[in-house]
Parts: C-alpha cells; sequence; structure tokens
C-alpha cells in the first residue's frame, strides 16, 4: 500500500493552495497589491504597516463608489444611460463634502454649474406690483447704487 504524501523538505512538490489576492481577502474591488506596490516605489515613507494598502484601497474605493453613484443619479435627471464629464462635474458640485474635497479641481469638458446672478435677472413689472402684500415687502437687501 502506497501512499501519495509530500515530500520532506516543505515546498518541493504536492498540491499547491489556490492563490486568493489581497483585494480578495479584504473584499475590496480596487487592487490592493497594486496600492502597496506603488507606496513602496513612491518612496512615500521609509516604512509603512500591512494594513496601509487596504485601508488606502478601501478609501479609493468608497470614493469613486460615491463619486459614480451621484454621477449615475445626474445622468438619469438627463435621461442619458451613459455618465459622461458633465454628470461627474454636476454631482462632485453639488454634493458639499465631494465640493469641498474637489475644491480646486477642475473636470475636463465638465462645463460650469448652472448660476445666473440674481442683479442680472430682470426686474418684475408693473403688473406684478399690483398686489399690496408682495409689493411692500423688498426681495432683496439695498441694492448696489453708486454714491
Amino acid at each position: 500500500m502506497e501512499t501519495t504524501s509530500k515530500p520532506a523538505g516543505g515546498r518541493r512538490g504536492g498540491e499547491r493552495k489556490k492563490a486568493v489576492s489581497k483585494s480578495a481577502k479584504a473584499g475590496l474591488q480596487f487592487p490592493v497589491g497594486r496600492i502597496a506596490r506603488y507606496l513602496k516605489k513612491g518612496r512615500y515613507a521609509q516604512r509603512y504597516g500591512g494594513g496601509a494598502p487596504v485601508y488606502l484601497a478601501a478609501v479609493l474605493e468608497y470614493l469613486a463608489a460615491e463619486v459614480l453613484e451621484l454621477a449615475g443619479n445626474a445622468a438619469r435627471d438627463n435621461k442619458k444611460n451613459r455618465i459622461n464629464p458633465r454628470h461627474v462635474l454636476l454631482a462632485v458640485r453639488n454634493d458639499e463634502e465631494l465640493g469641498k474635497l474637489l475644491q480646486g479641481v477642475t473636470i475636463a469638458s465638465g462645463g460650469v454649474l448652472p448660476n445666473i446672478n440674481p442683479v442680472l435677472l430682470p426686474k418684475k413689472t408693473a403688473a406684478s406690483s399690483s398686489d399690496p402684500d408682495k409689493a411692500s415687502t423688498p426681495k432683496s437687501p439695498k441694492s448696489a447704487k453708486k454714491a
């Protein structure tokens, strides 16, 4: 009776375990191994812990998911099935926290938020000011008149 067993000395033969990526272990979609490689190659610090690339990958994945979700909503609002740079810009600029994070960032082909200064809007006509309640309360503070 001959039994098949691993030869002495460790890793010389036998069946190998299936490789499991660091991303799969962490339950992430972003590449933990690649981020670890970039951390080493970038020389951001002399040493870093084993959890650093996992944490960084998780943060980047969360930010990407947040932007994509909001951009998808903006695309749906514009009756489009595909996200384009305009939708990304609308998503980022209309969200308070993402807008603060990406304050100085220019998104190529994104355009600007639709905004008209109230001073440039036409004045109310005499027909709409016939209502005494609305005419007595001014809409805006003092107008910008020069002395």
